[in-house]
Parts: structure tokens; C-alpha cells; sequence
């Protein structure tokens, strides 16, 4: 799959997030809308919300300039708020609420827990989340204690790569020197240690000949799981771990890539199985996802093939797909919902913005 640097690349100076301010009101980030218009029936969830920390995290550490006339670090400290209201006593938070921000009725969720980890370290290691302190550490710390029992591998996958964040990134201020905490490298080794484990564990188990991957289903956010564990090998080493994100991350851009040279994000209307990929409907944090894994894969082996699976993904926002047209719209920052046989949806919702937002952050930094 190859795509040329030099027309896929833009400069962030094109990238605008007025949308994005528009779908946050004084409590945090709306979940949906109609077109470009915030759907406040609907409320919020603390996913949206961790996964908005994490963008401006990232537009902030690429182009301060950029984030500061767009107002990113005072969204970011509204994110921050409603994360630290969402908590529970266990460390762990709840996800939904609806418009009169009172909580709605849910199950406890890994992938929420795990994505609000990630979004948490992430700012924890920025220089800018030293104006978050102490929130943020004492957010991080108790959800990193609740962590230890997640199942999930979604959960898991965002676990792991915030440990490996954290084991690679300079002390910030703040950080305990208390080896009891859940914040002091002993443990955060250990945690990293078993959550390793089980992601490797479950590619024994379920892999086989023609079926490189973790389930017996591949359905969503997939690039989570290989881009967790070229983090993990970045941080902590480990052959086993090296080559299990070399083979997943090879069969996940196989079962991803259209005939053109361009990618085809797994459909939700039926996954991918050992019978046969869905086409429709894709999803932009399918891209995102790939974008991420491949990424880490090309800090870790430097090998080219990743670098262009990156760019492929950022086109796949620009008109590079099955339908031949736009999902993302730089000059507000709003991107549609996903991509159907009728072509985009038109709804621009929180999290398909902000899989834009990232994967146009994750090649501008690689590519810069």
C-alpha cells in the first residue's frame, strides 16, 4: 500500500476545531448531533470526553500556537472537570449521562476505564498537564488501581499503552516517590506485566492457521490491540510481544485494505470473521485505530510499509475510499459519522471528529 507523501500531506495550519467547540457547552462534550448542529438530547459520556483530553493533548504538544488561538487548553481543562466529576469512589467512572447530567443506567465498562487511563496519561506526561496538577495525577493514580482486574480487550489494549507512557516518559512533577502508589514505576511495570499477558494469552488461544488475531471475531476499534503491544515492546522489550503486534498488525491491514491501494475500515454491519469482511458501514475510529497501531509500528521497526498505512488512513478521511468523497471538513474540524453505501453520514458526532482530529495529528507528527 503506498501513498504519496507529498500530496497526502498538509500543514496544521489547515486543521480548525471550531466544531469541536461547539459540541462542548460548560459541562464537557456533547455525544451526537444532526449535521453539524449539537443533538442535546442525547447528553454526554465520559468517553467523549477522555477521548476530546486526549486531542487537545495532542494539538497542544504539536502546535502550541495552533491550540492556543483555537482555545484548546481551556477545553481541555473542561474535559478535565467533567472526568473528575464522572469518577467513582472505586477509581473507575461512570460513562452516560443525559442532558440534566444525571447518570443513566449502564454496566461497568473496561473499554471506558481503559480509554480514560490513556487520555489521563497522555496529559499526565504533557508538559501542559503540569497545569492539571493535582487533578490529573490523583484521577490517574486511583483508576490505574481499578485497572487491575479488567477483562476486556479494548480496556486492556488503552491499559497497556498508557503503562508504557508512563515507563518511557521523564518523572513529571507530581509523580509520588511512593513505591505503594499506583503512579511509581514498580507498579506500573507489574500492571503492564499481566495486562501483557493476557493480550498474548488470548492470541494463543484463539489464532491459527489463516486467523492471526486476539477473538474469533474482529469487530471494533481493532487497531487498539497491535498498537498496545508495539507500545509495550517499546517500553518493556519482549520478543513474544514484538512479534505477536507484527503478525495482528499485518492481518488487521490485510482484512482493511481495498484493491485501489487504499484502506476499507471493517463494516459494523456484520464484523470480520474467518468467512468474510463487511464493507459497510465504516467507521472513522477504525481508521483512527489503524492509523495509531501503525504509528508505533514505524517508531519501533522504522520500516516503511507503517508510515504509509498511516497516510492511507488520513485519506480515507479526504475522499480517499470507497465513495470517493470527503468525511472531514478541515475548515471547521467536523467530520461525518461514517461512511455507507449512500455515501458519508451526515451527522458529525463527537467521537468521528475526534478520530479525525487524532489520526490528522498522529501523520502531521510523523511526517513533519
Amino acid at each position: 500500500m503506498t501513498v504519496s507523501l507529498t500530496t497526502e500531506r498538509k500543514t496544521a495550519r489547515e486543521v480548525r476545531f471550531r466544531h469541536l467547540r461547539r459540541m462542548t457547552d460548560d459541562t464537557g462534550l456533547l455525544e451526537h448531533a444532526v449535521g453539524k448542529i449539537p443533538r442535546r438530547a442525547e447528553g454526554y459520556t465520559t468517553d467523549d470526553n477522555a477521548r476530546a483530553l486526549w486531542a487537545c493533548v495532542e494539538w497542544i504538544d504539536l502546535n502550541p500556537e495552533l491550540a492556543e488561538e483555537e482555545r484548546l487548553p481551556e477545553l481541555a481543562e473542561r474535559y478535565v472537570g467533567f472526568l473528575y466529576w464522572a469518577r467513582k469512589p472505586d477509581g473507575s467512572f461512570h460513562n452516560n449521562f443525559d442532558y440534566e447530567r444525571k447518570p443513566e443506567s449502564e454496566e461497568p465498562s473496561d473499554d471506558c476505564l481503559g480509554r480514560t487511563i490513556w487520555a489521563l496519561a497522555r496529559t499526565y506526561v504533557s508538559p501542559f498537564g503540569k497545569r492539571l496538577t493535582p487533578a490529573v495525577p490523583e484521577l490517574l493514580a486511583a483508576a490505574l488501581a481499578a485497572a487491575k482486574s479488567m477483562t476486556f480487550h479494548r480496556g486492556i489494549a488503552y491499559t497497556l499503552a498508557a503503562c508504557a507512557l508512563l515507563e518511557l516518559a521523564e518523572s513529571p512533577a507530581g509523580r509520588p516517590d511512593d513505591p505503594a502508589s499506583p503512579l511509581s514505576k514498580a507498579r506500573i511495570r507489574d500492571l503492564a506485566e499481566k495486562l501483557t499477558r493476557r493480550l498474548l494469552d488470548s492470541y494463543a488461544r484463539e489464532s491459527g492457521p489463516g486467523w492471526r488475531w486476539f477473538e474469533p471475531v474482529m469487530t471494533y476499534s481493532n487497531g487498539l490491540l497491535p498498537w498496545s503491544l508495539f507500545e509495550a515492546y517499546a517500553a518493556f522489550g519482549g520478543e513474544e510481544t514484538l512479534r505477536t503486534a507484527r503478525d495482528t498488525f499485518r492481518f488487521l491491514a490485510e482484512r482493511m485494505a481495498a484493491p485501489a491501494g487504499t484502506i476499507r475500515p471493517i463494516g459494523n454491519r456484520g464484523w470480520c470473521t474467518r468467512k468474510g469482511t463487511a464493507r459497510w458501514d465504516q467507521q472513522p475510529v477504525e481508521a483512527l485505530k489503524l492509523a495509531l497501531a501503525a504509528d508505533a509500528g514505524y517508531r519501533v521497526t522504522g520500516e516503511r510499509e507503517y508510515r504509509d498505512i498511516a497516510l492511507a488512513c488520513r485519506a480515507w478521511f479526504h475522499g480517499r475510499n470507497d465513495c470517493g468523497t470527503p468525511l472531514a471538513d478541515p475548515a471547521d474540524g467536523s467530520c461525518c459519522d461514517g461512511l455507507t453505501p449512500d455515501g458519508p453520514n451526515p451527522n458529525r458526532g463527537a467521537e468521528s471528529t475526534i478520530a479525525w482530529m487524532l489520526t490528522e495529528a498522529i501523520v502531521q507528527r510523523m511526517t513533519a
